[in-house]
């Protein structure tokens, strides 16, 4: 036994990780590549307004992290993880050459594929993550913190490579490079089939299911064709953003029908870890939708309201994956230490320290108002080490929910439970759009935050009240809007961030001995 796993473990972790940590980078590179050219994209080459262009972001970035919920459950009855990762890569593939046409029905086309993509690729080479890994290995979190540092080396370089080709090519040559990306994480992944370094793990669940046929298709050819039917419903949500509530309702309605489905259909204390489960989904969600003003109204922030040097404003968008990539390997490092000598904390107050840290982010963000320049512009250091900030609290939170989510889920339900948890990126994201909404000046205000009580955690955070901005002109009307949503935002979310902490006792409970 011991030759063995010395034969198949790389770095003291299986094999299979090393192949999934490539793959998903190289996916990720087309992701991040793209979203930080998109919002730049609709307002500077399409010229649409900001209200549209965050709708259409939000819309776009929301429906992202909902087609995650039934890719899970197809690939759990149906597909398996190896075939709905293969789909998903060469949907979201498509989609991003489809962006290099210059037509609306390209341009919508283009976000619905990649949306029906991911839905296949993004729950499932997670969930393979967990299947590496027994139920009481102690190198699952390590080994969920190093998959999620492959995130965000992709997330780094790719807008660094794919603005600077937008900036001195064009617009669409950063969109290929993006497309390029994810060719080459589908040709990992497929390398690592090839290689047999996952063994038996991510195969089709029951091949009896998958040749049934329907309408003389099988059942397993039968999603694929599926797949592809759905875009144009997805490009109809993007295009009519203005609706997407509906889709909220309905997704809602759907979360809790059948996650009372399964909690009817497990043990007492698979019920409890799945309450937990849903659970760090809400804070995973309230997370989201603040820390996702990134690609959207920080990018505009950093346009408009930043003095940058050295970066452009869809670079900036690589500083928190940068930040990552340095922490990553000493947080997993720090969290396998603690647990050797029994000190490591328990999921609960790493969730309430991570919610805590983003709202100090933020608040940062909020504070280089205080040193605005007399053209309304902010310096750099503060959009830098505002970001580290929140980076730190995301690595509380982020790789480890990746991780409980494998261990709260019920055996047979553990991809579904996947896409619930990036279900709260859905919530996020759109409640994200509304957030990033409220940045937007119109008819000379200066936003919702600048009376009451916000209005005074403003004034106290930024030194500047309402009246004095708008003595001083449109630029700073500009600044305002943004730090006064950061900084309101921001002590929002310190608040939750302790309450979380101070009541962590009953919901450890709850995980029946799961850390």
């Amino acid at each position: 036994m011991k030759t063995q796993t010395a034969s198949t473990d790389v770095f003291g972790h299986p094999k299979g990780l090393l192949y999934l940590f490539f793959a998903e980078l190289w996916e990720r590179f087309s992701f991040y590549g793209m979203r930080a050219l998109l919002v730049l994209y609709m307002t500077k080459h399409l010229l649409f307004s900001d209200e549209m262009s965050f709708g259409i972001y939000a819309a776009y970035m929301s429906l992202v992290y909902v087609t995650p919920l039934i890719g899970g459950m197809l690939a759990d009855k149906i597909l398996g993880f190896r075939k709905a990762i293969v789909l998903g890569g060469v949907l979201m593939a498509l989609g991003h050459f489809f962006l290099t046409f210059e037509h609306p029905v390209f341009f919508y086309s283009s976000l619905s594929l990649i949306i029906v993509g991911n839905g296949f690729f993004k729950p499932n080479i997670s969930s393979f993550v967990g299947k590496l890994y027994k139920e009481d290995d102690s190198r699952r979190d390590s080994g969920f913190t190093i998959f999620y540092m492959g995130v965000n080396i992709g997330g780094a370089v790719a807008p660094l490579l794919c603005a600077w080709l937008a900036e001195v090519y064009g617009w669409h040559y950063g969109f290929v490079l993006a497309g390029i990306g994810m060719l080459i994480g589908l040709l990992v992944f497929k390398r690592g089939l090839n290689a047999n370094v996952f063994k038996n793990h991510g195969l089709v669940p029951n091949q009896e299911v998958f040749d049934k046929k329907k309408m003389g298709i099988k059942s397993g050819y039968l999603v694929t064709i599926s797949a592809f039917l759905t875009v144009p419903i997805f490009a109809l949500i993007v295009k009519f953003h203005q609706f997407e509530h509906y889709l909220v309702w309905i997704v809602s309605a759907f979360l809790i029908i059948y996650l009372t489905y399964i909690l009817k259909r497990v043990t007492k204390i698979e019920r409890q870890r799945l309450l937990v489960a849903v659970y760090f989904t809400a804070l995973y969600t309230l997370f989201s939708a603040i820390f996702e003003q990134a690609g959207s109204s920080l990018t505009l922030f950093a346009d408009r309201s930043v003095n940058l040097v050295g970066l452009n404003a869809a670079q900036t968008n690589s500083i928190n994956s940068g930040f990552i990539i340095l922490l990553a390997i000493p947080f997993s490092i720090l969290w396998t230490f603690l647990s050797k000598i029994k000190r490591n904390p328990n999921s609960v107050i790493k969730f309430g320290l991570g919610v805590f840290f983003l709202g100090l982010g933020f608040v940062i963000f909020g504070l280089s108002a205080q040193q605005a320049d007399e053209f309304a512009r902010t310096p750099m250091f503060y959009l830098i080490f505002g970001t580290f900030v929140y980076t730190v609290g995301e690595l509380f939170l982020s790789p480890i929910g990746l991780s409980k989510m494998t261990e709260l889920s019920p055996l047979k339900y553990v991809a579904f439970i996947m896409g619930v948890w990036f279900s709260a990126n859905f919530y996020g994201h759109f409640f994200a759009g509304k957030i990033a909404k409220l940045t937007a000046v119109s008819n000379g205000g200066i936003g919702v935050f600048s009376e009451g009580l916000f209005g005074k955690i403003t004034e106290f955070v930024t030194g500047m009240s309402g009246e004095f901005v708008l003595a001083k002109g449109e630029a700073f009307q500009q600044l305002y809007s943004y730090v006064s949503v950061y900084a309101s935002f921001g002590v929002i979310a310190c608040v939750i961030g302790v309450l979380v902490i101070v009541f962590s006792i009953p919901i450890k409970k709850m995980m029946n001995g799961i850390h």
